[in-house]
């Protein structure tokens, strides 16, 4: 049985995001074509797409009530946003240019050391794909 110690509840490695939507096939389209990444179907309303370090779950509106009615929106965030670890942040831009509709931003140097890609998702939520090009950053995402 796991406890609470001096690093917390929570456990280290894989995690999982998962934003709702009212129409999951086409948001996992979306997520298919922009990672590179084939979904795994549990059924028509809830499908998970698995990297090395995350899966993003998405869900049907229809899940909600599952954990409390009106606990989530689809197409209503405001205030998270998607990243992922992507080897070559410029190639990644140029492959998305024509599928993704709506860029923040082109890929631009971070003061933090990563060289980031901002979008927006078919629903409205911010995806950031990004690589660390800094000594310092290319050290703390080290694999």
């Amino acid at each position: 049985m796991r406890t609470f110690d001096d690093e917390g509840p929570v456990q280290r490695g894989e995690y999982s995001r998962q934003p709702v939507t009212d129409d999951v096939v086409r948001l996992v389209d979306f997520y298919e074509r922009a990672t590179g990444t084939t979904a795994s179907w549990s059924n028509e309303h809830f499908a998970e797409l698995r990297t090395t370090s995350a899966t993003l779950a998405i869900g049907s509106t229809r899940t909600v009530p599952l954990f409390a009615p009106g606990s989530a929106r689809p197409a209503d965030n405001h205030s998270v946003i998607l990243e992922f670890l992507v080897d070559d942040v410029d190639s990644v831009h140029k492959n998305l240019t024509g599928f993704v509709e709506d860029f923040v931003n082109g890929p631009t140097t971070m003061p933090w050391g990563n060289r980031a890609l901002l979008f927006r998702d078919p629903d409205g939520n911010l995806v950031n794909f990004f690589t660390p090009v800094t000594p310092a950053a290319i050290e703390k995402f080290a694999r």
